[in-house]
């Protein structure tokens, strides 16, 4: 894996590392796995802040090969110290931490308590299947709300939500207005895996609304929005939207035929969001779990 990694620069002192989004190609297995069926189908980014000698890695991405890339890039670019920020504890996200073992790797502390919890399945590539992660390294520096970092003369904060999972942590650098939001933020859609926790993900997202940043890079997203600097504010309010819909969906019986095309078209319009068709399963998978609660 990692032969179709791709180097974009989004931003200054910020490199992602995005692969997936090929269509007719898998990475890992023509069986089903969470890799392909997911992060590398949707297209997947890990992102670094880089200045000068110290290099801070948001995502360690979705496998070993792809974190020795990343690091491997680093050090050509001169980087000595590296630390590593996780965004949440899903296996696309932290598969690659074995690389990182003797860098500083921080964390929210409900992200360690998740990866405690799973770690023998994770490991036993029982927790969402094959593929294994083992061993899987846990982050070991945890904070709890908010955390301040220095990457060389950047500034950088860890900021902590309740957003696709409850342990999210975004980073915002403040003096570009630049918010990378993990798994927070998706386009075409978000992808819905705490559904109980939708009313927290609104009162959440509200509060990102307010938030001093101007330009978002989410982990999954479009290649070409993403290289070409990133989507503007208007990813967090299609996300609003689009969660304030899928509730409205229970008491709406057109509102649930809808393909996801019809179902976002405003927002896609607008250029908030673009259309990427393999979201039409996430959408189905999410609508289902809502109409569940």
């Amino acid at each position: 894996m990692g032969e179709t990694l791709r180097l974009l620069r989004p931003a200054p002192h910020v490199i992602a590392f995005y692969d997936g989004r090929i269509p007719g190609l898998r990475a890992y297995s023509e069986a089903p796995n969470w890799v392909d069926d997911g992060a590398y189908s949707l297209g997947v980014a890990s992102y670094a802040i880089v200045d000068g000698a110290d290099a801070l890695v948001y995502d360690t991405h979705i496998s070993v090969d792809h974190a020795r890339i990343i690091r491997a890039a680093l050090v050509q670019a001169g980087v000595r110290n590296i630390r590593v920020v996780l965004s949440h504890w899903h296996l696309d996200h932290i598969a690659g931490n074995a690389v990182f073992a003797d860098c500083e790797m921080i964390a929210h502390r409900w992200t360690f308590d998740a990866m405690t919890r799973h770690q023998a399945a994770i490991e036993a590539g029982t927790s969402s299947g094959l593929p294994a992660i083992a061993p899987l390294i846990l982050p070991l520096t945890l904070y709890d709300d908010e955390m301040d970092l220095r990457v060389g003369r950047l500034p950088v904060n860890l900021r902590h939500v309740d957003i696709h999972s409850r342990d999210a942590t975004l980073l915002v650098l403040p003096e570009q207005e630049l918010l990378l939001a993990g798994d927070a933020l998706e386009d075409t859609v978000t992808y819905l895996s705490e559904p109980q926790g939708i009313e927290t993900h609104l009162s959440d997202l509200a509060c990102m609304s307010w938030w001093q940043i101007e330009t978002i890079l989410p982990n999954h997203g479009a290649p070409e929005r993403i290289a070409a600097g990133g989507y503007g504010k208007g990813l967090i309010t299609a996300t609003q939207l689009y969660l304030e819909r899928l509730q409205e969906c229970r008491n709406c019986e057109p509102f649930r035929r809808q393909t996801l095309a019809q179902f976002v078209a405003a927002e896609v319009e607008r250029g908030w969001i673009s259309y990427f068709a393999p979201y039409e399963a996430v959408h189905r998978k999410n609508l289902a779990k809502v109409l569940a609660l």
